[in-house]
């Protein structure tokens, strides 16, 4: 029987938190009766192996439901979210605060998170974002790549758009309701007006280091220094195209995970995976492949960083890279449940 590594030592003493992962995309593409058990038999053993206790679903809605279809297959996903939990009480808890959170992970079972990714269900019905947190969901990001109603995606960049009134209302809204907003995604523009208009801790929930790697898709020590000054957090994406050119390993995670920590201070940084291996394999036809996204080759993988098994790899290496024990189990998860209202320490 192969010794477990510090890192897996660490994950599975220590609480650990991912704050992207789009399994809800593949649930919702299975028959309605399969949603919970297809989450018991193929995800809850991969969040289990990499010992997760808090998981972040974000709902997003794919090009093919847009505009017209995007409320219903969100509500679509939401509504596979609360059966997965209702059908695996034993497993996991759908949780609305910290006080849930907390609850969940001291009975021993998951907690799950739900976000908005991109909003475009909602287009200028701000009032909708209402509705969502009436059903749990308790992070909201106002675009994608793109532009929506809401604000310009990082990738329209070249546009310099702040939020658009909507989006103002909406982050004036979703204050008031303490739901989360997330800056991953979100224009260099897009991001300076939220800092500006930020009245709650702001959050980026996967998004890497432009000064480490130079992609539109990260953030700017600028974005870093002012998600921190709002008591946010920044999220590393361990998606490989946002990390390097060069071929992955785990030595640009940590690069990209001290770089955050030496700018906005440790105890600000956590980890969204945005693991998307499985979500293009299952939804890109062979013939399409490999898939280039924004300039990345959505095949090429930090190696063992293809699911949430992987995760004991990346508190591992912050350990040998000479990072205290300390501030790596704050950015394997307990500094994503403390700004969630857990009880982290």
């Amino acid at each position: 029987m192969t010794a477990a590594t510090d890192g897996q030592r660490l994950n599975a003493r220590c609480l650990v938190a991912d704050a992207h992962n789009d399994l809800l995309v593949l649930v919702a593409r299975r028959p309605r009766g399969r949603w919970a058990s297809y989450f018991r038999e193929h995800w809850y053993p991969q969040l289990r192996a990499g010992g997760v206790d808090l998981q972040v679903l974000p709902v997003y809605v794919d090009e093919e439901f847009r505009p017209e279809g995007a409320l219903r297959e969100s509500l679509r996903m939401v509504e596979a979210a609360h059966r997965i939990a209702e059908a695996n009480a034993d497993l996991v808890t759908l949780c609305r605060d910290g006080a849930d959170i907390d609850a969940a992970i001291s009975s021993g079972r998951i907690a799950l998170v739900l976000a908005l990714e991109g909003c475009p269900q909602i287009d200028t019905d701000v009032e909708l974002l209402e509705t969502f947190a009436r059903l749990g969901v308790r992070i909201v990001s106002f675009t994608h790549f793109g532009r929506s109603a809401l604000a310009d995606g990082s990738a329209e960049d070249a546009a310099g758009s702040r939020l658009t009134r909507a989006g103002v209302e909406a982050l004036e809204l979703l204050e008031s309701l303490n739901v989360a907003v997330d800056v991953s995604h979100l224009g260099s523009a897009g991001i300076d007006h939220v800092l500006e208009l930020a009245g709650r801790p702001v959050l980026a929930t996967h998004s890497a280091s432009r000064s480490v790697h130079e992609h539109h898709r990260n953030l700017s020590e600028e974005h870093v220094r002012g998600i921190a000054a709002t008591g946010g957090i920044v999220c590393l994406n361990l998606y490989a195209g946002y990390l390097t050119t060069e071929r992955p390993t785990l030595a640009h995670v940590v690069a990209h995970a001290r770089h955050l920590a030496d700018v906005a201070g440790s105890e600000r940084v956590g980890i969204g995976a945005d693991f998307v291996v499985e979500l293009f394999a299952e939804k890109i036809p062979h013939c399409d492949r490999p898939l280039i996204l924004e300039g990345t080759d959505t095949e090429v993988l930090v190696p063992g960083l293809d699911g949430p098994a992987g995760l004991p790899l990346v508190s591992d290496a912050l350990l040998r890279s000479g990072m205290p024990a300390a501030e790596v189990e704050g950015i394997a998860g307990a500094n994503l449940a403390r700004f969630l209202g857990a009880g982290a320490s």
